[in-house]
């Protein structure tokens, strides 16, 4: 990915890293000679084949000795969402998929007092109700009577596991999925070969003094690292960036994606193309908001008054399939807070493995057919306090698209 601007002084980009499995650090003879008396590492490793029942009892337990419980639903399975976004079933799978990395990797430190180590699935409960709520680790290890170390360690753990072994649910869709996707965006908007909508999002935290620039500070003056999204038709990700300083403009961070590059190579976006009333071919494109350039595969709002009725109409059904952008994004930070959260001096190497990391079980979340509670409260906006940025960018050929589109909405609406 390319850093350079155009002019002036070249922003600095968080690092993203794909951190494969590492061999476990020998102990230390006093460590080593306190885990002889206690039994074998290898005997308390083969207890963590099994699932552990018993966290949730204890996790609910510390709930009502806190006084937390009062919002939590009744029902045992909703109470299980309230606090991990996901059913029961989802949760183990998210289990099986780091199972053996926490087994065989477990973070120094996590051998309670009866000498055993901490299970995988408390493990992942700890990490996931760290990103859940963007609660502080204080506050979370003692809803489950560990230190604050202890929940640092287990989170940056699973999520080292999950960057790695989940990918697999964030990916560009083949051909035969992307035609599923316009088909169904088309029968809701009218858009036809519309695979997707973009938008992006900041994700607000505190620098030391020493780390602080203006490449960091955004617009509304806090510190902020971008999220780029692209999302079908069900609000899944299929393309992310991130690690960018909110201070760019969103037209800008298209530029340095390499989504952008792959869509101008003419490597993505290439499937093929309709044909309008006209005769006129109408590309694969995605749809955004104003802050976006209008490009041959990007077709963003009409802009300006008196507008013609086929504009009119163009930018109402633009507008359906473009919320699905803000939605996911609006969702994403909704379900897990601690990307909603101001974020309390991250290394900005380690953000970006968060921020993919949220995006991961977003989607994992849609896969797996599960629901999201409707008390879990989603902002309004995903990005409230930030004024749009209109970009007033557009290629010829993309002006030419748009009108093309625009031109064959009153047609596609004749025929249905």
């Amino acid at each position: 990915m390319g850093r350079a601007m155009a002019t002036g002084k070249k922003p600095k980009k968080g690092k993203r890293k794909i951190r494969g499995s590492k061999k476990a650090k020998t102990k230390g003879p006093s460590k080593v000679k306190r885990a002889k008396s206690r039994g074998t590492l290898a005997a308390r490793r083969a207890d963590l084949r099994g699932p552990d029942t018993e966290w949730w009892d204890a996790f609910l337990s510390k709930q009502d000795e806190s006084g937390g419980s009062a919002a939590v639903p009744s029902d045992e399975e909703e109470a299980f969402r309230y606090f991990f976004r996901t059913s029961r079933t989802t949760f183990d799978y998210i289990c099986s998929i780091v199972r053996d990395d926490l087994i065989s990797m477990p973070p120094s430190g996590l051998i309670n007092i009866e000498g055993r180590l901490l299970s995988v699935e408390k493990q992942v409960a700890i990490a996931m109700r760290r990103l859940a709520s963007g609660d502080p680790q204080v506050n979370i290890g003692a809803s489950f009577g560990v230190g604050q170390s202890t929940v640092s360690q287990v989170t940056w753990r699973f999520i080292e596991s999950m960057e790695e072994r989940a990918r697999h649910h964030l990916v560009w869709p083949d051909q035969e999925r992307m035609e599923d996707i316009k088909a169904k965006l088309e029968a809701v908007s009218g858009l036809p070969n519309c695979c997707g909508a973009i938008d992006a999002t900041h994700i607000t935290m505190t620098l030391p003094a020493v780390d602080s620039s203006e490449d960091w500070c955004d617009p509304a003056k806090n510190y902020s690292m971008f999220l780029q999204g692209v999302v079908d038709d069900e609000m899944r990700f299929i393309d992310i960036v991130t690690g960018w300083p909110g201070g760019l403009t969103v037209s800008r961070l298209l530029e340095y994606s390499g989504f952008y590059k792959l869509c101008e190579a003419g490597n993505r976006l290439n499937g093929p193309v309709r044909v309008s009333g006209d005769d006129a071919e109408i590309r694969e494109f995605i749809v955004g908001d104003i802050c976006y350039p209008l490009l041959p595969w990007l077709m963003t709002p009409f802009q300006g008054k008196n507008l013609s009725t086929p504009m009119v109409n163009f930018n109402a059904r633009q507008k359906d399939a473009k919320m699905l952008g803000t939605r996911a994004l609006a969702r994403l930070k909704g379900s897990w807070r601690i990307l909603d959260k101001v974020i309390w001096r991250p290394a900005k190497d380690k953000l970006p493995s968060i921020i993919l990391v949220c995006c991961l079980l977003h989607n994992i979340i849609l896969d797996r057919k599960d629901e999201l509670l409707p008390h879990i409260q989603l902002p309004e906006h995903h990005d409230t306090g930030y004024n749009i940025k209109k970009c007033k960018q557009e290629s010829p050929i993309g002006k030419v698209m748009r009108d093309t589109i625009a031109g064959h909405l009153p047609i596609y609406e004749a025929k249905s």
